[in-house]
Formats: structure tokens, C-alpha cells, sequence
């Protein structure tokens, strides 16, 4: 498999990987930071362009990527990027996460880091990303490429967008609808409804600022 990222994120799939015993044929891709090592943790190969990566789906006879970096746009734009050279987008899930089994499903390519709960009838998205300790509860909807950042609380039946960002420990109450391309600002009480492409913040949340919507 080949991670799509080589730094902060990658690294916290790569323990997950570890915990998983699945180290063989593991690479990491980044094609544009200068700081970035040949090998991370002098162990994992690093490839630097999308041809030395089809060269890889060919010789390890695997085509699988997972999305190791932040940000919505970034992870969709990568993800398309990928499958152009023929990868096949999968997830990875940590042995840490507690996942309902009952009527909660999880989109291909999803990223979910340990201390995660999602319990039963809830729908996650493609390529979204949970990070540690973030709670999805009953009968709430994810869209695609929603990005969960540490601590947040989705309480029961709520809507949350495509290409949504909810920031550190924020909070959206029952049966609240977010549109999408949302950005939650950390510590936000969501407590209503919000439209498409605005920023959120506050205790309750009210719209700090109009976004440009995503063109995709």
C-alpha cells in the first residue's frame, strides 16, 4: 500500500499499521515538501512522483493507497490524483476505534484514528477523516471528505456536509443540519441549522464569515 502523505498525519497511520502487523510492502508518497526524508524513519521508502508510484502498483502487484494528510480539498484532490494512475482508494481503520455494528456503514478510503466511537445507524462518507476521540452517535450522516478533528461530539441525527471541517472539541447538537464546505470553528456549540460555505464559531455558533464555494 502506498499512504499518500509522508508527515503528520501518515505517521499516525503508520502506527496503526504497526498495531495491524501490516508493514509489508508499505510506502509513503510526497511529491512536493523538501524536508521530507528519502526513507521515514529510516525504514519506509518515500516516493517523490505520481510515475515512480504507478511503478510501484506494478512491482508490489498491489494498487491500494490510503489518504495520510489533512484538509478536505487536499484529500480529494490527492485521492482523484491517485486513482488516475490506476490506484484503488482503501481505508484504514484503528484496532482502537469502537464502531457500532449495527446499521452504521463506513465509505471507502475513511481514516479513523484510535479513541474513535461511532455507534449504531450512522453513515459515514467517502475519504473522511477522524481524528482521536472524535464521537459520532445515532443516526447521524457524514458526507464525503469531512475532516473530524480531535474531540469533537456529533450528537444524535444530525447532517454534516461534503468537504465540512469541524474543529478541535466542538460540538453539534441533536438534528442540527450543517451544509457544505463548513468550517467549525475549535470549541464551537453548534445549537442550529447551517447553510453552505461559512465559518462557524462561538457558544452557541453563528456565522462569522461567508466561504467561496468549492468548485468540484
Amino acid at each position: 500500500m502506498i499512504v499518500a502523505g509522508a508527515k503528520g498525519l501518515a505517521k499516525e497511520l503508520l502506527e496503526i499499521f504497526f498495531q495491524r502487523n501490516a508493514f509489508t510492502n508499505l510506502y509513503f508518497f510526497d511529491n512536493l515538501s523538501k524536508d521530507v526524508p528519502e526513507k521515514l524513519f529510516n525504514q519506509f521508502l518515500v516516493i517523490r512522483s505520481f510515475d515512480r508510484a504507478q511503478e510501484i502498483f506494478k512491482q508490489i502487484k498491489d494498487t491500494s493507497f490510503c489518504l495520510g494528510l489533512g484538509s478536505p480539498v487536499l484529500r480529494h484532490g490527492l485521492c482523484h490524483q491517485f486513482i488516475e494512475i490506476g490506484g484503488n482508494l482503501a481505508s484504514v481503520i484503528s484496532p482502537k476505534a469502537e464502531i457500532g455494528q449495527f446499521d452504521t456503514t463506513i465509505g471507502q478510503g475513511c481514516c479513523i484514528l484510535p479513541g474513535v466511537v461511532i455507534t449504531s445507524s450512522v453513515k459515514i462518507g467517502k475519504g473522511c477523516l477522524l481524528n482521536p476521540n472524535a464521537t459520532i452517535s445515532h443516526d447521524s450522516i457524514l458526507g464525503d471528505f469531512v475532516e473530524i478533528s480531535p474531540g469533537v461530539n456529533v450528537t444524535g441525527n444530525c447532517r454534516i456536509g461534503d468537504f465540512c471541517f469541524l474543529g478541535s472539541n466542538s460540538v453539534i447538537l441533536p438534528k442540527v443540519k450543517i451544509g457544505k464546505n463548513v468550517v467549525v470553528g475549535a470549541g464551537a456549540v453548534v445549537t442550529k441549522d447551517i447553510p453552505d460555505n461559512c465559518l462557524v464559531v462561538g457558544v452557541p455558533a453563528i456565522v462569522k464569515r461567508k466561504l467561496e464555494p468549492i468548485n468540484i
